[in-house]
């Protein structure tokens, strides 16, 4: 069993990135810049917001932290969505997730320009990414194809099992293991809550994409001799022994399923770690897009 670190390598393609902004400051040419629109007091959304801030700072971007009260308009919001579209300083920006119940998510990032969408949620890049057109790849499902090419894991005609049907990580990542190239070619069976006899299908699963967001669903029992493990499941957990009243779970039970597996994302430091990467990853993209 080999562990798949994102930790470790989010790393590297942070430094991979921060020298690429080095090198357009020394070309003269403009440092890309980051926005995230946070709404409201949500302890999760804050806590990754300023993870992603950090990460900003850490390649050398220019961030702006939006902060506005959860009781703000719906159209309000949807008007400083446009004045970001309109910003040229800007090269992408995020709405962090979930927004407040009188909000209709939909609605607002259909609003976000698709030209500034490095979470890559807009309809406009998810359909030019299923085409195997240059779009924003949703930064989960980037960084899990990032972690395979890096890895060196050979997926073509492999058996994969996507448990999860979100459009953040299950249908994307279903459809970017399908398509032709370097890590890619696999057979996708895209599995979820109400799939019968789920079991029988990942007994044979030569991969298993797991983001239904049930902790440590996946058994060993469940799973084949070898399997290649991705665990997309963040969750917490409940339990006083920790210092701060939870613990992080994934959707795999790791010490059980990791005895069987082949190579295996640990939680946390698997998936979590490579999203804000390709996010920072994107971000660059779209800098260097907007210029040429």
């Amino acid at each position: 069993m080999e562990l798949l670190d994102g930790k470790k390598l989010s790393q590297q393609i942070k430094e991979e990135i921060k020298l690429a902004v080095i090198a357009r400051k020394d070309n003269g040419l403009k440092v890309p810049h980051l926005a995230a629109v946070l709404v409201g007091n949500d302890g999760a959304s804050l806590t990754y917001v300023g993870s992603k801030v950090r990460s900003c700072e850490q390649v050398g971007f220019k961030s702006t932290l939006i902060r506005l009260e959860d009781s703000i308009s719906q159209e309000a919001l949807l008007s400083k969505i446009k004045a970001l579209n309109s910003d040229l300083t800007l090269d992408g920006y995020i709405v962090q997730l979930p927004l407040p119940k009188h909000i209709d998510e939909e609605k607002i990032l259909m609003a976000i320009d698709p030209n500034k969408d490095v979470d890559g949620f807009h309809p406009a890049n998810f359909g030019r990414m299923a085409l195997d057109m240059e779009s924003f790849i949703p930064a989960t499902p980037f960084g899990i194809m990032e972690m395979l090419k890096r890895y060196r894991l050979d997926i073509s005609g492999k058996h994969c099992v996507v448990i999860g049907r979100s459009h953040i990580v299950g249908r994307p990542i279903s459809i970017l293991m399908s398509q032709k190239g370097n890590p890619g070619n696999a057979t996708v069976t895209l599995a979820h809550s109400r799939t019968n006899n789920l079991e029988k299908l990942t007994q044979k699963a030569d991969i298993i994409i797991s983001a239904l967001g049930i902790p440590e669903f996946l058994k060993g029992d469940m799973v084949k001799e070898g399997v290649i493990i991705i665990d997309v499941g963040i969750t917490r957990v409940a339990d006083e022994n920790y210092p701060k009243g939870y613990v992080i779970k994934g959707d795999v039970d790791f010490k059980d399923v990791a005895l069987k597996s082949s190579y295996i994302t640990p939680v946390p430091g698997g998936v979590g770690p490579m999203t804000i990467a390709m996010l920072l990853k994107n971000t660059l993209l779209s800098c260097e897009r907007r210029a040429n």
